[in-house]
C-alpha cells in the first residue's frame, strides 16, 4: 500500500498540469462549499463536461478533491453566520454559532478546521487500506431496512436536542417530519400537501428551509434583541483550541471518525446522515447533553469530524462495486463512462495507476484543510466586526440568492422566508431548530428506504425486523426513547 501510495503521490506532483487541477480542485471545493445554496455539485456540473478534454485520472482527482474540501467549506459560515453551507454543514451551526455568541469563534472555527482535517485524513488511510472487502460487507449486510433503522435510532436520539423539554424536543422532530412528507409519496408517486403546487412536488428542498430555520430566523432574533436594546455585538477571538482541549475530546473524535465513515459507506447516504448521527451519538454519551445546541465544542468536533470521515467512505462502493454513494459520486461516474471506463473492481486490474492518483489526492486535499484554512481562519474571522445593521442585509441577501440558485425557482425564496417566520416563533417558544431540521432531511431518507424495504420483503414485518442489524438499531432507539421519558417524568416530579 505505501508503495502505491508513494507512486501516486509522484504522479500527482510530477506534471505542472496536474498541480494545476489539483489546486484549483481545492480551492474551487472551499470556495464553493461555503456559498450556501452554491455548493460543491454546483461547481462539478459547470465542471463536468470539461473533464472530457482531460486524462482520466486528472478527471476523476478533480471530483474527488472537490468532494473532501467542499464538505469542509460550509463549516466556516455555518460557525460565523448560522448559515450552513450545506446540508451535512448544519449539525455544525447547533453548537459553532452559540460559541460565535459566547465570544468563541476562533475556537469553533479552528476545531472545525482540525477536525475536517482529521477526519479526512483518517477516512483517506481507511479507503487505501480496506476499499474492496468494506464494500463488499456492506453489499452484503446493509440495505434499505437497516438504514431506515439506522435513521429510526438517529431521530430517536435528536429528541434531546436543543430543546427546553424532553416534550418540545418530541414536538420539534415530528413537526420536521411533517414538514418532510409534503411532495409524492415514494412509492406510488401520489401528491401529498402541495396544494395544487406543481413546484411543491418534489418535496420542499433541503437548501431554502436549512437556510430559513438557521440564517433568517436568527436575524429575527437578532433584530429583536437590536430593538429592545439587548443586542451584544459577537466577540472577535482568535484563539484556536489546544492541542490539551482536543486530547480530551479524543474518544469524540474517534467515535465521530467510525460514525461517519459506516455512514459513509452506504450509497445513498453519506456525509449528511453522518454528520447527525455523529452529532447525535455525541449527545448520547456526553455526561452533560443538556449542555448541546448551547455552545459545546464537542458538538462542532463531532459534526465536522464525521462528515469529511463519510469521503473516503464514499469512494468506497464507487471504487470497488460501481456504485455511487451520493450525487457528486454520480457525476464521477460520468466522468469514467466519459473516458470509456467502468467504476469497479476490473479497475483496480486495468487502470491501478488512475486509483493511487486520486487516493494520493484525496488524502492530500484533506491535508490541505489543515494549511490553507488555518491561515484563512484569521482573515474569515474579521468578518464578525461588520456592525448587525450592515451585517444582516448581506447575510439576507446570500440567503436569498443560495435558495433562489438551487433550482431557479420563487417558491423556494418564499419557503427559505416562511422557515424563517416559523423558526423564530419557535424558538422564542422554547422548540429545538436542529430537531426540526433532523426530522425534515432524515424523514425523507426513512420515509423511503422503509417503503424500499417493505417492498423487499413483500410487507411482512417479521421478516423486515428479523434482519440482526435492522433489529439492534431499532431496539436501541427504542430503549433511548424510554430512556428520554423516564428522564422527563423524572425531571417533571423533581420539579413539582
Amino acid at each position: 500500500m505505501i508503495e502505491n501510495f508513494l507512486a501516486g503521490s509522484a504522479a500527482l506532483f510530477g506534471d505542472p498540469f496536474t498541480i494545476g487541477i489539483f489546486v484549483f480542485g481545492v480551492i474551487g471545493g472551499m470556495l464553493f462549499g461555503a456559498i450556501p445554496g452554491v455548493s460543491m455539485l454546483t461547481l462539478a456540473a459547470i465542471l463536468l463536461p470539461f473533464t472530457a478534454a482531460l486524462e482520466p485520472a486528472q478527471g476523476v482527482m478533480l471530483f474527488a478533491v472537490i468532494y473532501c474540501t467542499g464538505t469542509y467549506g460550509g463549516a466556516i459560515t455555518a460557525i460565523l453566520f448560522n448559515i450552513p453551507g450545506s446540508a451535512e454543514n448544519a449539525p455544525t451551526a447547533f453548537d459553532g454559532y452559540p460559541m460565535t455568541q459566547n465570544g468563541q469563534s476562533g475556537k469553533a472555527v479552528g476545531a472545525a478546521v482540525l477536525c475536517s482535517a482529521i477526519g479526512g485524513i483518517a477516512s483517506s488511510l481507511i479507503m487505501m487500506a480496506a476499499t474492496e472487502p468494506l464494500a463488499n460487507w456492506a453489499i452484503r449486510n446493509i440495505g434499505p431496512p437497516e438504514i431506515f433503522a439506522l435513521v429510526f435510532f438517529g431521530l430517536a436520539v435528536a429528541s434531546s436536542i436543543g430543546a427546553r423539554t424532553i416534550w418540545k424536543g418530541w414536538m420539534s422532530v415530528l413537526i420536521g417530519l411533517l414538514i418532510a412528507t409534503v411532495g409524492q409519496d415514494p412509492v406510488g408517486g401520489i401528491n401529498r400537501y402541495n396544494f395544487g403546487m406543481v413546484d411543491l412536488a418534489a418535496g420542499i428542498a433541503f437548501v431554502p428551509a436549512i437556510l430559513g430555520f438557521f440564517a433568517v430566523s436568527e436575524i429575527f432574533v437578532q433584530a429583536e434583541k437590536k430593538a429592545s436594546g439587548k443586542y451584544k455585538a459577537p466577540k472577535v477571538s482568535m484563539t484556536f483550541p489546544s492541542w490539551l482541549e482536543l486530547w480530551m475530546h479524543k474518544v469524540a473524535v474517534l467515535r465521530s471518525i467510525i460514525v461517519g465513515f459506516l455512514c459513509g459507506i452506504l450509497p445513498g447516504i453519506g456525509a449528511t446522515l453522518a454528520a447527525f448521527m455523529s452529532y447525535g451519538e455525541a449527545v448520547r454519551w456526553s455526561k452533560t447533553p443538556e449542555e448541546f445546541g448551547k455552545g459545546k465544542l464537542e458538538g462542532v468536533i463531532s459534526a465536522e469530524t464525521a462528515n469529511n470521515a463519510a469521503t473516503g467512505a464514499a469512494m468506497i462502493p464507487l471504487l470497488a462495486l460501481g456504485l455511487p454513494g451520493g450525487a457528486l459520486t454520480a457525476m464521477m461516474v460520468a466522468v469514467f463512462q466519459m473516458h470509456d471506463l467502468q467504476p469497479g473492481p476490473l479497475v483496480f486490474m486495468l487502470s491501478p495507476d488512475l486509483i493511487w492518483i486520486v487516493f494520493a489526492a484525496m488524502f492530500y486535499a484533506n491535508l490541505s484543510i489543515l494549511v490553507i484554512g488555518l491561515v484563512e481562519t484569521k482573515t474569515i474571522l474579521n468578518l464578525l466586526k461588520i456592525p448587525f445593521q450592515f451585517l444582516a442585509p448581506l447575510i439576507l441577501m446570500l440567503a436569498t440568492t443560495g435558495a433562489y440558485i438551487g433550482r431557479g425557482l420563487v417558491l423556494d425564496v418564499i419557503v427559505m422566508f416562511l422557515a424563517g417566520i416559523f423558526g423564530y416563533l419557535l424558538r422564542r417558544s422554547g422548540f429545538s431548530i436542529p430537531g426540526i431540521v433532523l426530522g425534515l432531511i432524515l424523514g425523507k431518507i426513512g420515509e423511503q428506504n422503509f417503503a424500499q424495504g417493505m417492498q423487499m420483503v413483500h410487507y411482512d414485518l417479521g421478516t423486515y425486523f428479523s434482519r440482526p442489524i435492522c433489529a439492534f438499531l431499532i431496539a436501541a432507539g427504542v430503549l433511548t426513547l424510554a430512556t428520554s421519558l423516564y428522564r422527563a417524568f423524572k425531571s417533571t416530579k423533581a420539579s413539582a
